[in-house]
């Protein structure tokens, strides 16, 4: 009798013990290495921001931050192999509007859903974009340009960086709250549109500030207007779209997510290191040197802006018939 219940009693032992849940496995969080899977290629302005807080939270977490380029796919790359990996937190992504909110209402077999596939952790920084025009255009401010636009009946042109861009995306929603139309001219990135722009084949773009800030400075665009809710600081002087179009807004922004089932105590101090970053002095200098506002918002306000980010640009997408090669 006692021997059947001492060999039930081993074999059941093993089946009776819960696993040991990976951060007990591996001992306080973190204790190696950790990445930011990035959507972009290496040198653009998205890279800036990922590398800037990447070095800024590897002091503060005591672990090297690497930053690893997967561009391609308009972002769904990135978004797969951050999907993909183990929810432990040492794999984030620095997620923008394009992957997160507009890629779903481009993209018809878009193998992954970020809203569930992934957990929010924080904004890191919100950039508006600029409106400028070049010699194509007489227009010294906005209501110019519109008016312009207007007496064009539609043979009015504008570039972007691509179909769905955020560039593209800007301006489309600024002509449908005009209630305007005009003639889009797509380009594989801003540096060949800006270029028709100079050269006056093209009336106006609406671009990121690190494309176009060097064009400004010489004179060979001017600035009209920027479609954040605020002026910016590098450039006080150039008003919002919304002094015109009221309740106008079209920015880029990024913000650090995880796999989704990333213990929450781990969540909690990815988010305590962001914010510590982006209280740096010199992060914020090399943010806004790029446009980019810090941000301090968290991961529940977070997933709230991708929400309304989503629905709001499904709409413009479809108004404005909008696709992806």
């Amino acid at each position: 009798m006692l021997r059947r219940t001492l060999l039930a009693t081993a074999v059941a032992a093993p089946f009776a013990l819960p696993a040991a849940p990976v951060l007990a496995q591996e001992g306080p969080f973190p204790n190696r290495p950790l990445r930011i899977l990035l959507a972009f290629a290496p040198g653009g302005g998205t890279d800036l921001i990922a590398r800037t807080l990447a070095n800024a939270m590897g002091p503060i977490l005591g672990q090297t931050v690497v930053v690893e380029n997967r561009p391609g796919g308009g972002g769904n790359i990135a978004t797969e192999a951050a999907a993909g990996a183990r929810p432990d937190g040492y794999t984030m992504l620095m997620g923008n509007h394009g992957p997160m909110s507009v890629n779903v209402s481009l993209f018809r077999n878009m193998r992954v859903d970020p809203e569930r596939a992934l957990e929010p952790i924080g904004l890191v920084a919100d950039a508006p974009l600029i409106v400028v025009v070049g010699p194509k255009s007489r227009a010294r401010n906005l209501r110019e340009l519109l008016d312009e636009i207007r007496a064009g009946r539609g043979d009015v042109t504008y570039g972007s960086a691509s179909n769905g861009s955020a560039s593209h995306l800007a301006a489309a929603l600024m002509l449908q709250m005009a209630g305007l139309e005009a003639e889009h001219v797509p380009f594989r990135g801003a540096g060949p549109a800006l270029t028709d722009v100079v050269a006056g084949h093209l009336h106006f773009m609406i671009t990121t500030l690190p494309s176009v800030v060097g064009l400004i400075q010489g004179g060979q665009v001017r600035p009209l207007a920027v479609t954040g809710d605020a002026r910016m600081t590098l450039f006080p002087d150039i008003p919002t779209v919304a002094e015109t179009i009221p309740d106008y807004k079209a920015t880029a922004w990024y913000g650090i997510l995880v796999p989704r089932g990333t213990p929450e105590p781990i969540r909690a101090r990815l988010f305590s290191a962001m914010r510590e970053a982006l209280s740096n002095p010199e992060v914020i200098r090399r943010l806004r040197d790029e446009g980019a506002e810090p941000s301090t918002l968290d991961g529940e306000s977070f997933a709230r802006l991708i929400r309304w980010e989503r629905e709001r640009w499904a709409r413009v997408v479809r108004e404005a018939r909008i696709t992806v090669d």
